[in-house]
């Protein structure tokens, strides 16, 4: 009797199905399917996703030959493919001032791109062609290492949702001027910028994350901005700018975030919200804000243990707090004016959902504890406070925790953790 041939299930699965398999395989496997039979010659010619590394060409220590490879690779690819290419993401250090990319960034404007990923790597930094400023669908935009100059005629990405730069260089006004012509905002990551000086204005941004050597950021008109990340380093002429500034720093960045829900402050950002003018009273209410983190605080600056106290006591439903100090708190001044405690804290303050708090590097410094001691007494739901000591710190440990068990809690429930390693 003949063997009977078991029909080819996989073969005929409907061609969404083969996709969705097909997009969850390396671009290289993706490829080499076409060998298994007819029916697969161009299946995989038709997915609207293409994601390339160098992985996808044979590894050598040849670094024109893996160079040589992956452009061959690419350009075949795109030659034969089919239909249009919704995501496009290269990620590679061996292609830099490539003419191909000029290319296959054209190809690309003609196909319906709407996320597009290029992540450059060491050596010359790509020069973005003019050609990607004609991709009207765009909603995800990912630049590394790359000089980004729109044409004066152009208007915006209509459709873009998220923006990343990473080590982009552009000037400040082309960056304002680009993400107020992206009405549909939502996520914007701005990484590794030198003295730059920016206001942003976007209606619907959520998601903010800004790294770099900032002279000044202002939010303008960010009202539905839900998370924030901030990393700031500081130079010796970023610091001169900071001290002849005015204005209130902190108003400029966090007044207008009422919907704001979590909050990461990196290096110097309490420096920098510290800055110009008293805070005063602050124009609103942070209603949403659950988790707020703030790293290397200075509890031997007045303003910015103000920052601090300012943003929780605005924060009604605070449920997470950590706060980092600085090693500069080791030089803390010898007479603290204790007073500012019962100046600054508001007398009815509680901090009715806040459940975990997290200090870390502490120095054990007068402000540090009558800090702590301010939030014990006014957590009546708090559950854990974890402290960790400065590494620096090796003397005073024990009368830390000796003062820290002499605190009045609110809550009955709460657990005290000295961790010392």
């Amino acid at each position: 009797m003949d063997d009977v041939l078991a029909p080819d299930l996989i073969s005929d699965l409907p061609q969404s199905i083969i996709e969705t398999i097909l997009t969850r395989l390396p671009i290289r496997d993706a490829v080499r399917t076409s060998i298994l039979s007819s029916k697969w010659r161009y299946k995989w010619a038709t997915l609207t996703q293409l994601v390339f590394d160098e992985k996808c060409v044979i590894s050598s220590n040849d670094r024109c030959k893996v160079e040589d490879s992956l452009v061959k690779f690419i350009t075949r690819t795109l030659f034969l493919h089919q239909g249009p290419i919704h995501k496009f993401q290269l990620t590679t250090t061996h292609l830099q001032c490539c003419p191909d990319i000029d290319q296959w960034l054209l190809f690309l404007s003609r196909n319906d791109i709407k996320e597009l990923v290029l992540e450059l790597g060491e050596g010359e930094w790509f020069r973005v062609p003019s050609c990607l400023f004609n991709c009207k669908k765009l909603t995800r935009l990912d630049l590394f290492r790359c000089e980004f100059d729109p044409p004066p005629s152009f208007k915006g990405f209509l459709c873009l949702k998220s923006l990343n730069l990473h080590q982009v260089l552009v000037s400040p006004e082309a960056i304002e001027s680009l993400i107020s012509s992206c009405p549909l905002l939502e996520s914007l990551a701005l990484s590794y910028f030198d003295s730059l000086a920016l206001t942003i204005r976007a209606p619907n941004l959520k998601y903010l994350c800004l790294e770099g050597e900032f002279k000044d950021i202002c939010l303008e008109n960010t009202p539905l901005l839900v998370a924030m990340s901030v990393a700031m380093y500081m130079t010796d002429d970023i610091a001169e700018h900071f001290e002849q500034s005015s204005g209130c720093n902190f108003n400029r960045f966090l007044g207008s975030v009422p919907r704001l829900e979590r909050l990461i402050g990196h290096i110097y950002f309490t420096k920098y919200l510290s800055i110009g003018d008293d805070l005063g009273r602050l124009p609103v209410t942070y209603v949403h804000l659950k988790v707020v983190e703030l790293n290397q605080v200075s509890f031997e600056d007045m303003k910015e243990i103000l920052v601090v106290l300012r943003l929780i006591t605005n924060s009604p439903n605070l449920r997470e707090l950590q706060i980092s100090g600085s090693s500069n708190t080791l030089a803390a001044i010898d007479a603290p004016d204790l007073d500012f405690w019962d100046d600054q804290c508001p007398s009815d303050c509680t901090f009715k959902q806040l459940k975990l708090v997290k200090m870390t590097d502490m120095s054990g410094v007068p402000h540090e504890m009558e800090f702590i001691k301010f939030l014990l007494a006014n957590s009546p739901a708090l559950e854990t406070m974890s402290i960790s000591p400065c590494v620096y710190v090796m003397d005073g440990r024990l009368n830390m925790l000796i003062e820290l068990l002499r605190f009045r809690r609110a809550s009955a429930q709460a657990e005290i953790l000295f961790i010392q390693d």
